[in-house]
């Protein structure tokens, strides 16, 4: 029978072979998101339960759907769109989830992507601090809607952009991180 401090060793050298035997990860994509910063080995799964978790509080699917995260000078924009222009159910329920959002962010409340993201969205607690200074506005689109957030104020835009940027990440969408036109 191996001593506790014998078991210690043995898992420590495990350990550390798994560590060496892993491929690295996209360290630019990990660094927007804290949780796939300290493990990311469980990207796979986290991603996946954004997904689930999205899917149950923002009352469409993924799969039918197409989210984009877009940074502007003067804020950003979040998108949802039906992937296919007949599903008018996806359409209509991204349209339904959007505003209410709208009224949530505007007064502060960022519980939403809490509970999709399971952690509190970095940026997010600045826009609840300066919601004053930032206007939400949504608006629909032939396939969906679109919230544009808008503010004049450094500090503000700096948290929508760090948000924006989070979202990006894990909701993996590939857009652009970098600040881009309003189109």
């Amino acid at each position: 029978m191996k001593s506790p401090v014998q078991i210690a060793a043995i898992f420590v050298i495990f350990a550390f072979s798994a560590i060496a035997h892993q491929k690295p990860p996209d360290t630019a994509e990990m660094s927007v998101c804290p949780m796939h910063a300290q493990n990311p080995s469980s990207q796979g799964q986290h991603h996946q339960g954004v997904v689930q978790r999205g899917d149950k509080v923002m009352g469409f699917s993924h799969e039918k759907t197409t989210h984009h995260f877009r940074l502007y000078p003067d804020g950003g924009a979040i998108e949802a769109e039906a992937n296919d222009s007949k599903d008018a159910a996806s359409r209509d329920q991204i349209r339904s989830h959007f505003e209410p959002i709208v009224t949530m962010f505007a007064a502060g409340d960022f519980s939403a992507p809490m509970l999709i993201h399971a952690q509190r969205p970095p940026g997010s607690e600045i826009m609840k601090r300066l919601r004053n200074v930032i206007d939400y506005k949504v608006e629909s689109t032939e396939k969906g809607a679109r919230i544009h957030i808008k503010t004049k104020d450094s500090e503000a835009l700096r948290a929508i952009h760090e948000f924006m940027r989070f979202q990006i990440s894990d909701h993996q969408t590939g857009d652009p991180v970098e600040v881009t036109k309003v189109p």
